[in-house]
C-alpha cells in the first residue's frame, strides 16, 4: 500500500485473514451486529484441520461471549468440561488445591461451533484458500482483520509500521493429547538424569456421556474423554535427553514413558506435533490504515496461564464493540488499540513471570512439597495468598503451618532473624531520599518522617542513602554521616525510634553518589545538574550519567583508599548513633554500583575488566565497613540486579555479585534494579523486580529483601509464603500511609506481636465506621 492510506468511514466490506477462534469470532460478531456487512474469512487449512487439542476459557471471557452472542455461548456450554482442582505432583507427592474454576473444550469442537455460527449468519468462509495480498485486500475492503497467527504475514508486510518485537525463550515444548480425562488441571515434575521436565495437562472432553460438570472426573483410569498434555523442558535438557534426534512418534513415545505415572501407563498421541520454542510477540502499533492485528498476530502470552485463545476472543469482542461505538473505522481502530493494549500488556507480564518460573523451576525443587505447590500456583502473581485462601482455605492454612505461621498470623507478621537482630515482621520501609538536610545534617523533618514510619509498625525502617562525604552527596539536600554534628542528629532519630516505637529496628544505608552527584533537588529536576555551586564528581570511569551531566574524574588508587576510609568512618559513627543494621548501597548507578556495571566501568587496571575485578573495590569497602561495624549487628548490601540495558549487568552476573558479598559476610541482599544508565528500558509492572530477588535467594541460599512495586499486604504475604523473598521493602506505600503495616494488620484481623499499636494509638486499631450498614435491603424492584 504505497503512499497515504484512505480509511473509509464504515466497515461494510470486511476481510478476515485467518480462520482460528479469534478470526472466526470477530467475523461472526461483525456480521451479527450488522447483517448488511459483507464478511469474508480466508483460511489456508481445511475446516477440520487443527493443530491443538483443548482450549481453556475463563469465566470472565465466557461472560463477554454470553453478553455478545448467546447462541455461541449456549453451544459452548453444551460441550464444556468444568473442574475446580489443580494437582501438583513432585517428588512422589501430590498436592491438590481446589476452588479454581476452569472450563475447557476441544479446539476442533470450538472451531465447529464458530463455523456453524458464521454460516448461520452468512459469513463467507473460504477454506484451503490463501488470502490475497494484504495490499489488495486493504484496497478492496473497508476493514482487514489480520488474525493470521504468531507467524503473521500481515505483520511482516507492515513491520515498519507495527514495529514488532519477538522474544524467544529458553524452553522447548510439544503439544500432545491423551485419550482419557485427567481428574484435575495437573502439573507433574519429573527429575530425570538429563534435567527437569514438566507436564501440563487438563481435560477437555467429558469422560462419559453421563458426566456431570460439577463432578470431579474419575482420573487416569477412566477409559473415555480426552486431555491436553504439554511436555516442556529447557533447551539444554531437551538436547541432553536426545529429543533433538527423535522423530515425532519417537518423541511422543519417550514423553509417555517419562510421565507414565501421570498417564496411568497410557500412550500419548500427536497431530503433526513438533517441539518448538515459545515466542513472545509484542507490537508497538496494532493498526495501519484499515488493517488491524488480532490475536497471536498482535501479541502472544505463554500457554502456562492459558491465555492465547482467551486473548484472541477478547480482542474480537473489543474490536466489534469499538466498530459499533465509534463514528468511523479510524476512530474504532484507535479505540480498540487503546482499550486492549494495557490489558494485553498486563497479561503478558503475568505470562512472562509464569514462563520464567518454569524456565527456572530447578531453583525450587528443594522446597517443602506444599510450599513448592503454593509457589507454582502463585507464580504469575495473579493468584495471590488472599484469593488462594478464598479458593481453598484448608490448603493455604496447611502451607502457613508448614511455614511456621502461628494460628491466625499472616506470613508477613512472622518474625525474621538477621545475625543478632530479630525483626518482628517482614515489612521494611525502603530507603527514600528526602533531600531535606542542611549541610548533611538531618533535622526535625527526618525525625518526624522516620519516627512516623517507625510508629506505623514496620519491622525495619531504613534511612535514605546517607552520604559518606560532602562530595558524595547527590544533592545539596542529602543527609550525611561525615561529621560529629550529623552523627548527633542521627542519634536523636535512633533514640526516638527505640524509645517510642519499641520493637521497630532502624537501619542506615551508606553510599556515595559517584557520577550521579551535584544535582538539583528531585522536585526541581531529577538528575539535572546544579545551576551553581557544583562540586567535582568522581567515578570508576570518566563517563557522564547524561549528556548534560558533569563528566566525573576517574578515581586513582590513592583516592580509592580515601573513599574506603570515608565509608569506615561513617560506619563507625553509625554504630555510635545506635543503628541496628547497616546497608551498603551498591545499586542505582552510584559510586560502588558504577564499579560493578560493565556499562559504567571501563577501567583497565585491577578494578576493571572481568566481573571479579569490577567487584574488587566494592568488596574492599564492604570488608572495611564490616570490620568496624559491631559483630552482632547485621549488614546488608543493595544491588541493581539488572541495568535494563543491553551489555549491562545480567541476571547471572547479579547472582555472582550477590554470592560474592555473601561470601564476605553480607547477612542479606537487598535486590533492586536499574537506575545505572540514563537510557535504561525497565519492564515495569506489579512486583516487577521480585523475580531477581527470588533467583538470588534460591541460587545463593542467602536471605533477600525484595523491592519494586510491591503495593499490597497480599503481595507481601504471597511473596513471603512462596519463599521468593524473606523481607519486603516498600517505599511509596509508606509515603501514602505511614501506618501501612498497622493498617495491613487491622484489615486482616490480626492482633499480635508482629504488629503492635503504640499505646497512644490503640483506639485507632479498628477501621472507623463509614456509614450505616444495617438498613433493610429492598425486596422488590418495580419498573415503570
Amino acid at each position: 500500500m504505497a503512499g497515504a492510506v484512505t480509511v473509509p468511514d464504515s466497515a461494510q466490506r470486511v476481510a478476515v485473514v485467518g480462520g482460528g477462534p479469534g478470526g472466526l469470532y470477530a467475523a461472526a460478531l461483525l456480521k451479527r451486529l450488522d447483517p448488511a456487512r459483507s464478511v469474508t474469512v480466508w483460511e489456508r487449512n481445511a475446516p477440520d484441520d487443527t493443530f491443538g487439542f483443548g482450549v481453556v476459557l475463563s469465566d470472565e471471557t465466557l461472560g463477554g461471549i454470553e453478553h455478545a452472542d448467546p447462541v455461541v455461548y449456549a453451544a459452548l456450554q453444551r460441550h464444556f468440561v468444568r473442574w475446580d482442582d489443580i494437582d501438583i505432583v513432585h517428588a512422589g507427592t501430590r498436592q491438590t488445591s481446589g476452588g479454581h474454576g476452569f472450563a475447557a473444550l476441544g479446539r476442533k469442537r470450538l472451531l465447529q461451533i464458530l463455523h456453524d455460527r458464521c454460516r448461520e449468519l452468512g459469513v463467507d468462509l473460504r477454506f484451503r484458500s490463501e488470502a490475497p495480498d494484504v495490499d489488495r485486500l486493504a484496497a478492496e475492503h473497508d476493514l482487514v482483520v489480520a488474525a493470521d497467527g504468531v507467524h503473521s504475514t500481515t505483520r511482516d508486510t507492515y513491520s515498519h509500521v507495527f514495529r514488532p518485537h519477538v522474544a524467544t525463550h529458553r524452553c522447548r515444548y510439544i503439544w500432545l493429547a491423551a485419550d482419557f480425562a485427567f481428574d484435575a488441571f495437573r502439573f507433574e515434575i519429573a527429575e530425570t538424569e538429563h534435567g527437569v521436565m514438566q507436564l501440563h495437562g487438563y481435560p477437555y472432553s467429558r469422560p462419559s456421556p453421563d458426566h456431570h460438570p460439577s463432578t470431579r472426573p474419575s482420573g487416569p483410569q477412566n477409559q473415555s474423554g480426552a486431555s491436553t498434555v504439554i511436555v516442556e523442558m529447557r533447551e539444554e535438557v531437551w538436547r541432553a535427553a536426545g529429543f533433538d534426534e527423535l522423530d515425532e512418534q519417537e518423541s511422543v513415545a519417550r514423553c509417555a514413558k517419562i510421565f507414565a505415572d501421570a498417564l496411568g501407563g497410557r500412550p500419548l498421541r500427536s497431530n503433526k506435533s513438533a517441539w518448538t520454542t515459545f515466542r513472545t510477540v509484542v507490537n508497538e502499533h496494532w493498526s495501519h490504515g484499515n488493517v488491524v492485528l488480532l490475536g497471536d498476530a498482535a501479541h502472544t502470552a505463554h500457554f502456562s496461564i492459558g491465555s492465547g485463545t482467551k486473548l484472541a476472543v477478547e480482542d474480537a469482542l473489543a474490536l466489534a464493540a469499538c466498530l459499533t461505538e465509534q463514528p468511523d473505522v479510524a476512530s474504532a481502530l484507535a479505540a480498540y488499540e487503546a482499550e486492549r493494549k494495557p490489558v494485553v500488556a498486563s497479561t503478558q507480564r503475568a505470562a512472562r513471570a509464569s514462563l520464567e518460573w518454569f524456565e527456572n523451576i530447578g531453583l525450587y525443587l528443594d522446597q517443602p512439597p506444599r510450599q513448592f505447590a503454593f509457589n507454582l500456583l502463585t507464580r504469575s502473581r495473579r493468584v495471590t495468598h488472599d484469593n488462594l485462601r478464598l479458593r481453598d482455605a484448608s490448603f493455604t492454612e496447611a502451607v502457613e503451618r508448614d511455614f511456621g505461621c502461628p494460628p491466625g498470623t499472616p506470613p508477613m507478621f512472622t518474625p525474621f532473624r538477621l545475625r543478632g537482630l530479630t525483626l518482628r515482621n517482614r515489612v521494611v520501609v525502603s530507603p527514600m531520599d528526602m533531600y531535606s538536610a542542611t549541610d548533611g545534617v538531618p533535622g526535625d523533618f527526618h525525625l518526624v518522617h522516620l519516627g512516623a514510619r517507625a510508629l506505623g509498625g514496620a519491622g525495619l525502617v531504613m534511612t535514605e542513602m546517607v552520604c559518606v562525604s560532602p562530595e558524595g552527596r547527590i544533592t545539596p539536600g542529602c543527609a550525611g554521616l561525615y561529621t560529629g554534628q550529623q552523627a548527633e542528629a542521627w542519634k536523636r532519630v535512633v533514640r526516638f525510634v527505640h524509645t517510642r516505637a519499641p520493637g521497630t529496628a532502624i537501619g542506615v544505608q551508606l553510599g556515595h553518589s559517584g557520577r550521579k552527584g551535584s544535582t538539583r533537588l528531585m522536585w526541581e529536576g531529577m538528575d539535572e545538574p546544579l545551576e551553581e555551586g557544583n562540586w567535582p564528581l568522581v567515578a570508576a570511569s570518566p563517563i557522564p550519567y547524561r549528556p548534560d551531566s558533569q563528566t566525573p574524574r576517574e578515581l586513582t588508587r590513592s583516592q580509592l583508599t580515601d573513599i574506603r576510609e570515608q565509608f569506615t568512618s561513617a560506619a563507625w559513627r553509625a554504630a555510635r548513633a545506635g543503628f541496628d543494621l547497616l546497608e551498603l548501597h551498591c545499586a542505582h548507578g552510584y559510586l560502588l554500583s558504577g564499579f560493578l556495571s560493565p556499562l559504567t566501568n571501563h577501567r583497565t587496571d585491577a578494578y576493571g575488566g572481568s566481573l571479579e575485578r569490577r567487584l574488587r573495590f566494592p568488596l574492599e569497602v564492604f570488608d572495611a565497613v564490616r570490620g568496624v561495624w559491631p559483630a552482632e549487628r547485621p549488614m546488608t548490601v543493595r544491588i541493581s540486579a539488572t541495568d535494563w540495558a543491553e551489555g549491562g549487568t545480567s541476571a547471572e552476573d547479579a547472582v555472582d555479585i550477590a554470592r560474592a558479598f555473601a561470601e564476605h559476610g553480607a547477612d542479606a541482599i537487598d535486590v533492586s534494579t536499574g537506575q545505572v544508565v540514563a537510557d535504561e528500558r525497565p519492564e515495569f509492572g506489579r512486583s516487577y523486580q521480585t523475580p531477581y530477588a527470588d533467583r538470588i535467594r534460591h541460587a545463593t541460599g542467602r536471605p533477600v529483601i525484595a523491592v519494586g512495586a510491591i503495593s499490597s499486604w497480599d503481595d507481601v504475604n504471597s511473596l513471603i509464603l512462596a519463599g521468593r523473598t524473606d523481607l519486603c521493602a516498600l517505599a511509596r506505600p509508606h509515603l501514602y500511609d505511614p501506618h501501612w503495616t498497622l493498617h495491613a494488620a487491622a484489615e486482616q484481623g490480626y492482633d499480635g506481636p508482629g504488629a503492635v499499636w503504640p499505646a497512644p494509638y490503640r483506639a485507632g486499631s479498628r477501621r472507623p465506621q463509614t456509614g450505616r450498614t444495617d438498613a433493610p435491603k429492598p425486596r422488590l424492584t418495580l419498573g415503570g
